[in-house]
């Protein structure tokens, strides 16, 4: 089998060459749609469009159930994307069912190549053509505005006003500053949106596209900041200083947007590079403070025109309110594996209904360490060679991981966990490459392990030929390559050593030589855990049909919202306003929007929730029957029997045969990578910053062209 053109069923998905027509008119569908929607931010400056088309629209969308304003921005901003969002749960659920996965473009490779920016760090070629485009529309948008704006600012025009010509540009260019941040604004939380159906729709995950998140976040706040100095500069100036203190009945609400302005700079301030490592749990806690940055955003500028950045907040808070339902319930946690690393493997148990991709990860929090705390893990088992069990390797690198480790290591019988997740990319297709490298540096083995697992199910189980393996990695101290022994599950490997071309490149390098016999690191122990009867395996929160049941809360909700809208406005609003937006209070009328936002989201989700957990009950009482003699004296047969035991009982090739062991000395990727000769080489990276840019510049440096640098993140 070519391994270019190579099916990867536990990676692609299933069956049904009908679902990939499908497939291929929803995208062309959702191409043109949001052409559309991006086309409409462009002209949105234009005289056309605020003179000719937005009047037409609004003349046409009236009513006394939306008012003037609200039906129009519907039509044109919110349908748009929630569509899109809905055409992307289809277009997932059918790629889970079919069989040709991701297709790999070759001609799309060259832009595929990573770069290392300055403040971005490593991106590709790609992200940096969209990068530019975007900053383009945000100039061409300042730029229209101030053409368009500028030409109608005179000296006569300013004495009528009792102020100087400087002094009107600057209150126009302070408005339109905030206008320019807006765009961004509009876009800022699709890329946090952990279950997102529109994401996949362009290859991304929210993993990876956290990058994208903090980039239009530093340009949000950076427009609205610049925009607010602008007016006390310019009331200031014209003595008007007395605006701050106003909150309107009807209009803008300049003291909201003070309060809103607040509690993004405190947000800001905790999200950079130094304060965001040194002090995590203050990035963590402060960066709660988006809620009340978007509620006085929106009472702010009322809620007529927030309604145009609404799809993607809206979308957030519909999986924000998903994964709270998740993690109120504490998961079934079976062992855990204990290193003498300082590391701990935890062993979940799960429904067989759960299905997940390689480098999937789970947001953990455990309470008896911090109730507030949620930190993501990446997952290393495999769903396919692990039906029923879910596995996160966790170093102690923290202040969390290494309680979690003195816990473990502890008399402890039980520990309570609850998760969100798991979150991956919908499909992977790593099986098109002749050959993997893998370089990974301390914990960053861990998503490697899970992408290994998984291809030794595909070539034990369904016999299809897989790349070879060549995974190079660094550790600090000998004592961390108990990590190595991670490779293969506690269970449900094969009884014979796979039939994988696997070969490891272990550097210790604080280490001149391996240490004496007996000073040999003790082995790994398993410690039993005994969950309560209420702690569940963990289960898709919507079922096996996640992404339809998304698609139904989707609509289904912001139905609900626009039919409680429709009540409020026609029978409340509109008897005392008339359509006329200069009686009833902007605020009020803010408050009863995001009111009625919220319980729509909530009908819609809480009835999917329950729906599906009482479908779940079955499967997930079955297995905690299944479960209660999975312990070393109550079940000798089972199949973590003597897991203490369990380097014994690996296959007569052990994993140690494979490590080539490499003391006092760092890798030297570039001869590695330069002297690969397979004409395709899948080249994934996860370690430290330095060792990422490093294998980013080797792939991209075009020395060799069959190196394919995999954009997947890892980090957070």
């Amino acid at each position: 089998m070519d391994p270019q053109t190579s099916v990867v069923p536990p990676f692609g998905g299933g069956s049904g060459g009908g679902n990939n027509t499908i497939r291929a008119a929803i995208m062309v569908v959702v191409m043109i749609v949001f052409s559309g929607y991006l086309f409409l931010w462009v002209m949105i400056p234009t005289n056309p469009y605020r003179l000719n088309w937005l009047p037409e629209i609004r003349e046409q969308t009236t009513s006394t159930y939306f008012g003037t304003i609200q039906g129009a921005t519907y039509l044109v901003f919110a349908f748009p994307i929630l569509f899109i969002a809905v055409l992307g749960c289809v277009y997932v659920h059918l790629g889970k069912k079919s069989k040709n996965g991701n297709k790999y473009n070759h001609r799309l490779a060259i832009w595929k190549r990573p770069m290392i920016i300055k403040g971005l760090g490593v991106v590709t070629r790609i992200e940096i053509a969209f990068f530019i485009m975007f900053i383009a529309l945000l100039i061409w948008s300042f730029a229209t505005y101030m053409r368009i704006n500028f030409a109608t600012i005179t000296p006569n025009t300013a004495a009528k006003k009792g102020q100087l010509v400087w002094e009107v540009k600057l209150d126009r260019t302070s408005d339109w500053l905030a206008l320019v941040g807006n765009i961004a604004f509009a876009f800022l939380f699709f890329p946090v949106t952990r279950g997102s159906s529109v994401l996949p729709l362009f290859g991304l995950t929210s993993e990876g596209s956290v990058k994208y998140h903090i980039w239009l976040g530093h340009i949000v706040m950076t427009l609205f900041t610049a925009h607010s100095f602008g007016y006390v500069i310019y009331w200031a100036s014209v003595r008007k200083l007395h605006k701050l203190l106003e909150w309107k009945k009807t209009g803008l609400s300049t003291i909201a947007g003070e309060l809103s302005l607040v509690a993004g700079l405190v947000l800001w301030a905790t999200t950079f590079p130094r304060i965001r490592r040194k002090m995590f749990e203050v990035f963590f806690y402060t960066h709660h403070m988006y809620i009340p940055f978007v509620v006085f955003f929106i009472l702010h500028v009322g809620i007529n025109y927030t309604t145009m950045m609404l799809p993607g907040f809206f979308l957030f808070v519909i999986d924000r309110y998903l994964r709270f339902l998740q993690s109120r319930s504490n998961v079934r946690l079976v062992s855990a594996r204990v290193l003498p690393c300082q590391a701990v493997e935890l062993n979940f148990s799960k429904t067989t209904g759960l299905s997940y991709t390689p480098t999937s990860t789970i947001f953990l929090n455990i309470p008896t360490i911090s109730k507030m705390q949620w930190h993501p893990f990446t997952v290393s088992s495999s769903s396919s060679l692990e039906s029923d069990k879910l596995s996160v390797i966790i170093k102690g690198e923290g202040k969390w991981s290494n309680k979690l480790y003195q816990l473990l290591s502890s008399s402890i019988d039980r520990l309570d966990v609850s998760i969100e997740g798991p979150y991956g990319p919908a499909s992977t297709d790593f099986l098109r490459h002749e050959l993997l490298v893998m370089v990974s540096g301390g914990s960053g083995v861990t998503p490697f392990i899970s992408i290994i697992r998984d291809l030794i199910y595909t070539s034990e189980n369904l016999k299809c030929k897989t790349p070879g393996i060549l995974l190079i990695t660094s550790f600090k101290n000998s004592n961390d390559l108990a990590m190595l022994d991670l490779i293969l599950p506690l269970c449900g490997a094969p009884p014979e050593f796979p039939n994988l071309d696997l070969k490891i490149e272990a550097y210790v390098t604080r280490e001149k030589a391996a240490p004496p016999k007996e000073q040999e690191n003790p082995k790994i122990r398993t410690v039993w855990l005994k969950p309560n009867p209420s702690d569940a395996p963990i289960s898709p929160i919507l079922g096996p049909n996640s992404y339809l049941w998304l698609g139904a809360i989707i609509s289904s909700s912001f139905i609900i919202y626009l039919i409680f809208i429709g009540i409020l406005t026609r029978y409340t609003i509109y008897p005392v306003d008339r359509n006329t937006n200069k009686i009833y209070s902007t605020s009020s009328r803010a408050l009863l929007h995001m009111l009625f936002l919220c319980i729509g989201i909530f009908i819609a989700a809480t009835s999917a929730f329950l729906t599906n957990k009482s479908r779940n009950a079955r499967e997930i009482t079955s297995q905690i029957q299944h479960m209660e003699g999975a312990t070393p004296q109550a079940s000798p047969n089972s199949s973590f029997y003597n897991a203490d035991r369990e380097l014994e009982s690996l296959p007569q090739q052990s994993i140690s045969q494979l490590i080539n062991l490499h003391y006092g000395e760092r890798p030297d990727l570039k001869r590695f990578l330069f002297e690969r000769k397979e004409s395709s080489v899948g080249v994934l990276v996860c370690g430290p910053k330095k060792m990422r840019h490093e294998v980013a510049n080797i792939c991209s440096s075009g020395l060799a062209a069959n190196l394919h640098f995999e954009s997947i993140s890892f980090g957070w």
